[in-house]
């Protein structure tokens, strides 16, 4: 069996998940269920990065402890993934004993193989990002990533990343695809070339970390903690031998575009140095905007997910997230734009083609259809290209061009709805039942068709659908699946209600202040 291991970045805890920590989560959870589907056996991890000086300060102004506060803001995010309908397989949080247990052990690997030193740090800190820059990487005054920064001067473990310049390079030479997209991997190309500094990898300005073995004064930076995260699901230390691990020979990394350096650069150095394969890929992704700008709690414009999911359900927004933008690529949220995707393809074209067809069945046929004992012409053309327009989006996620790949669905969801305008079934009631029951049954085997590759996106519309169909559906993607010969459809509700924009006020789905 082939196996694949996925992951979301963790998330920092310093706020409560917004509409961009979703869109990564349904991403990657889109990404496993369409792989086990493909009959993959899958490894699916999130969960939150709780360390550093960020946090230590948020819980210090909020008067608590910074594990009191890690506790309440990582609840949040594991909250969300049942609201989002998320298929993880584990949640880890940096705070857990299994995690530090393993930063501990890979910090000594990385010093026993002598990629660490002791020595001092001076430079501009971006806290809000938990990184240094020197002088001439700021811009307006701000970190390359935009953060306030401050200078200081700290002793610190250093990790001599200039020592993997060539050999990153080489890499990459070697592994073309291992950034997607491909302008990410120009920016980290341009970036090496300008020459690799070491890295400082320990803090002492703060004590909110995990400590540094045999040198308790110091708290390992961040990063290196937080990418670790990746080895601690998979395993490490009692399972060392990752090179050797199914799952770790077949690791993605969904990350953001802000996060990537730290993804292609650092990730990789630290897994050379303690003798592990860096993963398979990085993919990441662009931001979204909120109506056109930056989202911010102070222009009360950052989108809630929990609020889209309870008015809308959370095939709404999984469907919209991923519909509305190519990957890869920065999008825009608005309300207008979700309400007239969820219109125009949920409600309309998918849900009605459902309804309507399921509620002709149960009135006119006693519920129940049986498969044609003649395939006409039109029946077999009609089944030919749903079956091709499916066929070829199947490669579309696995390149993760997701955006396309629902373009392929809608496609033949309109052929179906073509189909039956053009077939007219309820002309025939009284004068051919039998042409109308077979009809019937066609449409009613390309929707189950239609309906398992819109399954990875709304899983939950999808299993009702392929419930009523027949309660033994199969969660696969293969060509030749045949439903049984006699369909009996039983009581089916409406799958997406229509939104009236006009009861829709737009502070009901913005995030509260």
């Amino acid at each position: 069996m082939n196996t694949i291991y996925i992951t979301t970045p963790i998330y920092y805890v310093n706020a409560k998940p917004h509409i961009g920590h979703a869109y990564t989560t349904v991403v990657c959870d889109v990404f496993a269920r369409f792989h086990r589907m493909l009959g993959y056996d899958v490894k699916f991890s999130t969960g939150t990065d709780e360390h550093g000086k960020k946090v230590e300060q948020s819980a210090n102004n909020a008067g608590i402890s910074p594990q009191t506060f890690t506790d309440r803001i990582s609840k949040l995010f594991r909250d969300l993934l049942p609201v989002l309908n998320i298929s993880n397989d584990d949640f880890i949080r940096t705070t857990e004993e299994r995690h530090k247990r393993t930063v501990r052990y890979f910090w000594k690997k990385l010093k026993d193989a002598g990629y660490i030193y002791l020595g001092e740090y001076s430079g501009w800190y971006d806290i809000r990002n938990e990184a240094y820059f020197s002088e001439d990487e700021l811009i307006n005054g701000k970190s390359p990533l935009g953060g306030n920064v401050q200078y200081m001067t700290e002793p610190c473990y250093f990790f001599k990343l200039s020592a993997f310049q060539d050999k990153l390079l080489k890499f990459y030479e070697e592994h073309p695809d291992f950034i997607y997209p491909v302008a990410r991997k120009n920016e980290v190309i341009s970036f090496i070339k300008q020459g690799l500094k070491d890295l400082a990898i320990s803090r002492t300005t703060f004590d909110w970390g995990i400590s540094v073995p045999d040198d308790p004064e110091h708290v390992v930076y961040v990063w290196l903690d937080a990418l670790t995260n990746y080895l601690t699901v998979n395993g490490y230390p009692d399972n060392e031998d990752q090179n050797n691990d199914p799952f770790w020979q077949n690791v993605y990394h969904f990350v953001g575009k802000e996060i990537v350096r730290f993804h292609a650069i650092y990730w990789p150095a630290f897994l050379m140095a303690a003798g592990i394969v860096p993963p398979k890929r990085i993919v990441s992704h662009g931001w979204w905007l909120s109506e056109g700008e930056k989202m911010s709690k102070s222009l009360g414009n950052v989108q809630d997910p929990y609020k889209y999911c309870r008015l809308f359900g959370s095939d709404a927004l999984r469907y919209f997230l991923l519909r509305e933008v190519p990957f890869g690529a920065d999008g825009n949220f608005s309300l207008d734009a979700f309400i007239s995707r969820y219109n125009s393809v949920l409600a309309n074209a998918y849900g009605n083609l459902c309804n309507r067809v399921f509620a002709f069945i149960r009135k006119h046929c006693n519920g129940s259809v049986e498969r044609p004992s003649d395939i006409l012409a039109d029946d077999a053309k009609f089944m030919s290209d749903v079956k091709n327009i499916l066929k070829a989006a199947i490669p579309l996620i696995q390149q993760y061009n997701f955006s396309r790949y629902l373009e392929k669905v809608e496609q033949a969801i309109a052929l179906a709805n073509q189909y039956m305008d053009f077939q007219k079934p309820w002309s025939l009631k009284s004068t051919d039942s039998v042409r109308m029951q077979d009809i019937l049954f066609t449409l009613v085997e390309q929707i189950y068709r239609i309906t398992k590759f819109f399954y990875p996106v709304i899983p939950i519309a999808a299993e009702k659908v392929l419930k009523v169909i027949t309660p033994k559906y199969q969660l696969t993607l293969v060509d030749d699946e045949q439903i049984a010969n006699t369909i009996n459809i039983g009581d089916f509700g409406v799958l997406f209600q229509k939104i009236d924009p006009s009861e829709i006020d737009t502070r009901d789905v913005m995030a509260d202040k």
